[in-house]
C-alpha cells in the first residue's frame, strides 16, 4: 500500500459521513414530530426485532457500552416507549420491552428510516454493498486483533 493511502485518514470520512447520517436522521425525525435521537432509535429499532431483552444484550448487539443503552433506556422509559421488568432468569437484571406507544413510533418511522437507508445506497450496487461491509468489518478486525501495551 503506498504511503498517501495511508496517510490519508479513513478514520476523518467514516466520521464525516457518520455525522452526516445521524443529521439526515434527527432532521427526518424531527420533521415526523417525533423527539427521538439517533442512539435512542438504534435501541427501539432492535427492541422492535427482539422484544424482551436485557440491557446488556441490547450493549452486546449495537455496541455500545452498558451505562449509555441504560441511559438511553431510561430516557426511552420516561417517554413511555419503553419499560424494564426483572428478568425471570435473572434478579440482577432487568428485561427492556417496547410499549404499544414505543411499538407505534416505530411503526411511525420504520418508513422513514428504510428510506434513509436506501437513501444511503443510491447510485450503488449489491457488489459495492458487500464490498463495503467487508472493509468495514475488516477494519474492525484488524484494530480488534492489535493488542496495545
Amino acid at each position: 500500500m503506498s504511503s498517501s493511502i495511508l496517510t490519508n485518514s479513513y478514520g476523518t470520512l467514516i466520521d464525516r459521513t457518520l455525522r452526516l447520517i445521524k443529521l439526515r436522521y434527527l432532521q427526518t425525525f424531527r420533521a415526523a414530530g417525533i423527539d427521538i435521537t439517533p442512539e435512542q432509535w438504534v435501541l427501539l429499532d432492535k427492541l422492535n426485532q427482539t422484544n424482551g431483552v436485557s440491557q446488556n444484550e441490547l450493549a452486546n448487539v449495537t455496541f455500545k457500552n452498558a451505562p449509555t443503552v441504560s441511559r438511553i433506556i431510561d430516557l426511552l422509559c420516561k417517554k413511555g416507549w419503553t419499560k424494564r421488568s426483572r428478568s425471570p432468569q435473572d434478579r440482577r437484571s432487568y428485561s427492556v420491552s417496547l410499549t404499544k406507544e414505543g411499538g407505534k413510533i416505530v411503526e411511525i418511522l420504520l418508513p422513514k428510516v428504510a428510506h434513509l437507508r436506501q437513501l444511503g445506497w443510491k447510485n450503488m450496487s449489491e457488489e459495492d454493498h458487500l464490498i463495503f461491509i467487508k472493509i468495514m468489518n475488516q477494519i474492525y478486525e484488524n484494530y480488534e486483533e492489535e493488542i496495545i501495551e
